[in-house]
């Protein structure tokens, strides 16, 4: 009787997360409603690019340390973290699962440990990033302007002595 009140089982959210996905981008529809489902998804997915990024580097970080310290022990280094195809976001008062396909979640999350290892530079990672936003704002959700990601480490870049002493000199 009091179900509303009892907590969420996140298998189930992650299912309905997959599902919502799935019906957005399976839609052949134009409609405005198709088109608002379409461009809600598509900051779904800028949200969980953005922290599959983030969770990369900082698994990565923690991973660095860890195989360091194992190393040091003469201990096997541990196993390398996975990415998940889930990510919870925050959507309002609520923190929802959003889901993107492995292939997009997987990239984005290696993207992140690599920029965190300093393999890629700050605009490299950001320019890789969008490419792949970009890929599935146009092909997967079929809009016609695809969302810009890693603002924060834009912002961070545009507020780099480096960058600032060169951007006046156009």
């Amino acid at each position: 009787m009091f179900s509303i009140f009892s907590p969420k089982n996140p298998d189930d959210e992650m299912k309905k997360a997959q599902a919502l996905f799935d019906k957005v981008t399976s839609t052949k529809s134009d409609s405005r409603e198709a088109r608002s489902m379409r461009i809600r998804m598509g900051l779904l997915c800028r949200a969980h690019l953005d922290k599959s990024f983030v969770t990369g580097a900082e698994q990565t970080a923690s991973w660095q340390e860890l195989a360091a310290l194992a190393i040091a022990n003469g201990k096997e280094k541990p196993p390398l973290p996975e990415p998940s195809v889930f990510q919870k976001v925050k959507a309002g008062e609520n923190e929802i699962y959003v889901y993107l396909p492995e292939e997009y979640a997987f990239e984005a999350y290696q993207l992140g440990g690599r920029y965190q290892r300093a393999e890629i530079p700050a605009p490299q990672a950001i320019e890789t990033m969008q490419g792949l936003a970009n890929q599935i704002c146009l092909y997967e959700l079929r809009l016609t302007e695809p969302f810009q990601v890693l603002q924060f480490l834009r912002d961070e870049l545009a507020q780099s002595p480096d960058n600032q002493s060169t951007s006046g000199a156009s």
